[in-house]
């Protein structure tokens, strides 16, 4: 077992989106006068400063208030890396189970976060704790805490942590982020390249960004210098009030060119909120899947040519959408009053509803106007996430990393199961988690846990349970691709659980 370091890199998206090179100029100036000058024999007279036309902005006041209440976040990981061992005699895909072995080796890995309570509680991004085994707080002045994980939340890459401080500590309240213009002036704090206490300043260059990565996209986008080990760092006004958490740069070369991203705080309010009283985030659901309104589109369906929305590919059945009566072919452009220009501005304001809340959806249906009410429900693949384990001690929640949703006729069509097998579908695998290291893939189909068959969500949440209560570990029957085989899921690989959870 080896140690490395490393520091916390905001998701770096220029893989994705840049494929450019950028070339740094550099320019050389030629003194001008100033050395004749020098050497003329004049008598010597001091240059006295005078003070600019145009005052700039002074930051060290704000500065000095807010820097106590930034820390650095220190992360030891644990992870894997191929070694050649014995062949495993089953032809069933999973990984960790082959010729190549895993061999764990731990790493350290640096971000920032920020003070939002005088009692610890502490604000990260989830990238920052994801694979933690332990993590540690070094505050202003160098002392070091303990945190544990309260809960994390991937859609937002967000992530609350706790410290038990000797006294009470220096905290920021977060601003309304609803409030911030482009042009406005804001500072970037945090710990890059372990550079404890970093302030860099710029301003905001656009908001409401969809970088690609993730349903729930909604940056705030600056150009104040974002480097590694910034992630989970406060973005502040001039007036001291946190409006952003930095999470992303755009970036071919992994350090800043102006292009950075920020979580609006609003949003942190919502889920820091949630996570600080259950561990985990619950979004609200509707059960349908939709498409943009182009122009083509718009005249395919008698539209204005300017009018955009939500178009409904498809409705769940037994939804709520559909207990609605909402239909494929239905344009959705409101909710509750809001606007919706796109399936992404649905998908927003949906997933802020609460789960039973009553929502008045206008759509266009054949060219007519009308409204709905509909009754907002919980996210299936949410409900099964926070089932499976992210609060509470891993004897009272075994936490595998699956979220799982019921095998509909649809999804059983979809991925040409037997009538003959009953099960749950894998909807997602979070990463480095007990599941991917042992080959659990999305679509996957668990038909049993242990010898107990599972035909729902519930029912594997259950079984999974009473398995990880008697052992560190669970055997999981499963189809893919018309073939049968088991996976165990190895409890005691479980980068969510820090050392200090209880």
């Amino acid at each position: 077992m080896t140690n490395r370091k490393q520091y916390g890199n905001p998701r770096n998206l220029s893989r994705r989106v840049v494929r450019s090179m950028l070339a740094l100029v550099l320019l050389s100036g030629t003194a001008l006068g100033g050395y004749a000058v020098g050497h003329q024999g004049y008598a010597g007279e001091a240059i006295k400063p005078v003070a600019p036309a145009v005052p700039l902005p002074d930051f060290s006041a704000v500065v000095a208030r807010v820097k106590p209440a930034v820390v650095s976040i220190t992360t030891r990981m644990q992870t894997s890396e191929a070694v050649e061992g014995a062949p495993f005699p089953f032809p069933f895909p999973f990984r960790g189970f082959g010729p190549m072995q895993p061999r764990q080796r731990i790493i350290e890995a640096r971000g920032s976060g920020f003070i939002i309570d005088p009692n610890g509680l502490i604000v990260t991004n989830n990238h920052v704790v994801r694979n933690a085994k332990s993590v540690t707080v070094t505050l202003e002045d160098g002392t070091e805490l303990k945190a544990r994980i309260l809960g994390r939340d991937a859609r937002t890459d967000l992530a609350l942590l706790k410290v038990d401080p000797p006294h009470p500590l220096s905290y920021v309240q977060l601003g309304d982020s609803d409030k911030v213009q482009p042009g406005q002036w804001v500072l970037a704090m945090g710990n890059p390249f372990g550079l404890g206490g970093t302030v860099t300043a710029g301003i905001v260059s656009a908001l409401g960004r969809d970088i690609g990565e993730g349903p729930y996209d909604d940056f705030i986008q600056v150009d104040a210098p974002i480097n590694q080990g910034n992630s989970g760092g406060p973005l502040f006004t001039q007036s001291g009030e946190v409006i952003g958490v930095t999470t992303a740069i755009l970036s071919p070369t992994g350090g800043n060119i102006g292009i950075g991203f920020a979580i609006p705080s609003n949003v942190v309010k919502n889920v820091i909120s949630q996570l600080e009283t259950t561990g985990h985030v619950t979004r609200g659901w509707i059960g349908v899947s939709a498409q943009p309104v182009d122009r083509a589109m718009s005249a395919a369906l008698g539209l204005p040519e300017d009018k955009q929305g939500a178009l409904l590919a498809s409705v769940l059945p037994d939804s709520p959408a559909a207990h609605a009566g909402l239909q494929p072919g239905d344009v959705i452009v409101g909710v509750d009053g809001q606007k919706i220009k796109s399936p992404h501005d649905l998908a927003l304001q949906i997933a802020a509803k609460k789960p039973g809340a009553s929502v008045n959806i206008d759509i266009l249906r054949n060219g007519e106007s009308k409204t709905v009410t509909a009754t907002i429900g919980t996210q299936p693949q949410e409900q099964a996430v926070a089932d499976t384990g992210n609060e509470g001690s891993a004897e009272e929640q075994p936490h595998i990393g699956v979220a799982l949703q019921p095998l509909t006729p649809e999804l059983r069509e979809q991925l040409d199961v037997p009538r003959s097998l009953h099960g749950v579908v894998v909807a997602g695998v979070e990463p480095g988690s007990p599941a991917d290291a042992a080959g659990i893939e999305p679509g996957d189909v668990i038909l049993g846990v242990g010898g107990h068959a599972v035909r729902s969500p519930e029912d594997a949440i259950g079984a999974i349970r009473s398995e990880a209560h008697r052992r560190h570990a669970v055997a999981l029957r499963v189809w893919r691709n018309g073939q049968v085989g088991y996976a165990a899921i190895d409890l005691r690989h479980n980068p969510a659980e820090s050392d200090e959870r209880g």
